[in-house]
């Protein structure tokens, strides 16, 4: 079997939109991938605004925002199929733009309506990946274990630095996945007040002083204890972590802040005693926190191509995709928490 498919991530750190175009295969019962034809589209500053502002919108402009980024996300795959003279596409896989994520009330929201995406490219279409498993019990998060299991598996483990830092790996033959903490999302925020669209490769990072005490009261949230499955959303950044960094510099917020994250992957590194872990999304490029995680844990960082650093999520919902038009399994209970493995996403 053979599957020529577009997968499509827009990450909560609003860096842009994510396109990557790749062909599986499944031989021998085992499923391998080549990416094809991959980029990111930065977002132009109106969209970038629409989409970090979208969780103060009232209910009937949120909707109008769904149906509007739908149809700006159908526009941008038909050209980039354009650009690239794709003909053989079996299926357009779209994760969307998380606005809210709170599993705890049976709820989350990525929109960009994949309707819309379907009328502009009538290439079949799969979309909204996580909400059926937060309906069974789940955090709707994270999804791409599935991929790590089936595509990354001679790695003890997968991290993806993004917005926020996931893992995934495998304990007791089960795939396990769960947050770590806030990366991106906080660090490119006040990147942002300094006039950066994010601190390259951890420089002011690297040049600023770590404030211990929020450092102590960021390590000392009770997040970190908590048990996997465990996943993190805006929301509780916007409570939990901004009031903390009050009264301090920017520069100092991202060298302390740089500090917290590295400490966190590094536990986790330690705890699980890993030999190695696959390294991916944007934050890799930051050198400064890739060095602080090393001062840390003795585990070996792994770091690919470039095209999987920044597509691969992309190229999971992409592979997402292809198991639920296969009516396969794509989400692991043993990683969201939910009640039992499933088949998840609207296919239109």
């Amino acid at each position: 079997m053979t599957f020529h498919t577009i997968g499509l991530m827009s990450g909560t750190s609003l860096d842009g939109l994510d396109i990557c175009f790749a062909k599986f295969q499944h031989l021998n019962s085992e499923w391998n991938y080549s990416i094809l034809h991959a980029e990111t589209l930065p977002y132009p500053s109106d969209w970038a605004e629409k989409l970090n502002s979208a969780i103060h919108l009232k209910p009937d402009e949120l909707l109008a925002l769904n149906a509007d980024y739908g149809f700006y996300l159908g526009q941008k795959v038909k050209e980039f199929i354009s650009k690239n003279s794709l003909t053989e596409i079996d299926l357009i896989a779209s994760h969307g733009h998380t606005v809210f994520h709170q599993p705890q009330r049976k709820f989350t929201l990525q929109i960009g309506d994949g309707r819309a995406i379907k009328i502009l490219n009538n290439i079949p279409t799969v979309y909204d990946f996580r909400s059926q498993d937060v309906l069974m019990g789940g955090n709707g998060a994270p999804l791409v274990p599935i991929g790590d299991e089936l595509l990354f598996s001679e790695f003890d483990a997968s991290l993806n630095i993004g917005g926020f830092s996931n893992i995934s790996t495998k304990q007791e033959g089960k795939r396990i996945a769960f947050d770590i903490c806030p990366v991106n999302i906080v660090l490119n925020k006040y990147a942002a007040v300094l006039g950066k669209n994010y601190d390259d490769n951890g420089n002011i990072a690297r040049n600023g002083k770590v404030n211990e005490m929020i450092l102590k009261s960021l390590n000392a949230l009770p997040f970190y204890k908590e048990n996997h499955p465990k996943s993190l959303g805006i929301e509780w950044v916007n409570k939990n972590i901004i009031p903390l960094l009050e009264n301090e510099t920017p520069e100092n917020i991202l060298t302390t802040f740089t500090e917290h994250a590295s400490g966190q992957i590094a536990q986790v590194f330690n705890h699980y005693q890993f030999k190695n872990v696959l390294f991916t999304g944007g934050g890799t490029y930051n050198t400064y926190l890739i060095e602080r995680i090393k001062t840390k844990s003795s585990t070996e960082i792994k770091i690919p191509a470039p095209e999987l650093i920044d597509f691969k999520e992309a190229l999971i919902f992409a592979f997402m995709g292809v198991l639920r038009m296969n009516n396969e399994i794509n989400v692991l209970c043993s990683a969201t928490g939910s009640t039992a493995d499933h088949s998840s996403g609207l296919i239109v």
